[in-house]
Parts: structure tokens; C-alpha cells; sequence
């Protein structure tokens, strides 16, 4: 169901059974890491024309890779993370 670079790969799909025996397949819930716990690949710091899917292409080699950035910079919002020029973020090891 999800590519094995996928943040919800190794999450355990789990079954729920309605009222009326329908079976509906599910991803149990992800919880989010601790950023500052997560290793260091380098920090970049934001340019105007930065974003998230560039700088994890640039650093992670991998544009889809962006959440491993927001994980590590315990980010709910990615948008956020690019939307102050000058602001530093964290891009950590990538993970497998």
C-alpha cells in the first residue's frame, strides 16, 4: 500500500468491522518524533525562493522526503518552516 520510503511504511495496518461486517482496512496512528533526538545531517538557513520539497531534493536527495525536514523540526505546519527568510532549520540523517 505504501512505497517503503514512506513515513506510514512500517506503521501497522490495523481492521475495523462496522455494524454491518464491512471491513475497512486502516494505518495506525503515527506519533511524531522528537526533533532534537533525531541526528543531524546539516542545518539550512532560508532563502526567499526556498522550498520544503527543493531542500529535501537538495540535501536528502529525494523531494518526497520533505517530512523527515518537518519531523526533525517537530513541524505540524511545513509551509512554516519556509515562510521566514533567514530562519534556520534542521535536516537530519536520512532514514530508512
Amino acid at each position: 500500500m505504501f512505497d517503503p520510503t514512506s513515513r506510514y511504511y512500517n506503521l501497522k495496518t490495523l481492521q475495523l468491522t462496522t455494524a454491518d461486517g464491512r471491513k475497512i482496512a486502516f494505518k495506525e496512528r503515527r506519533f511524531l518524533p522528537q526533533g532534537e533526538d533525531l541526528p543531524l545531517l546539516v542545518e539550512v538557513t532560508i532563502k526567499n525562493s526556498d522550498r520544503l520539497d527543493l531542500i529535501a531534493a537538495r540535501t536528502l536527495g529525494v523531494a518526497e522526503q520533505f517530512w523527515q525536514i518537518c519531523d526533525a523540526n517537530n513541524a505540524m505546519k511545513p509551509a512554516e518552516l519556509t515562510a521566514e527568510p533567514g530562519q534556520r532549520i534542521r535536516v537530519p540523517l536520512p532514514r530508512t
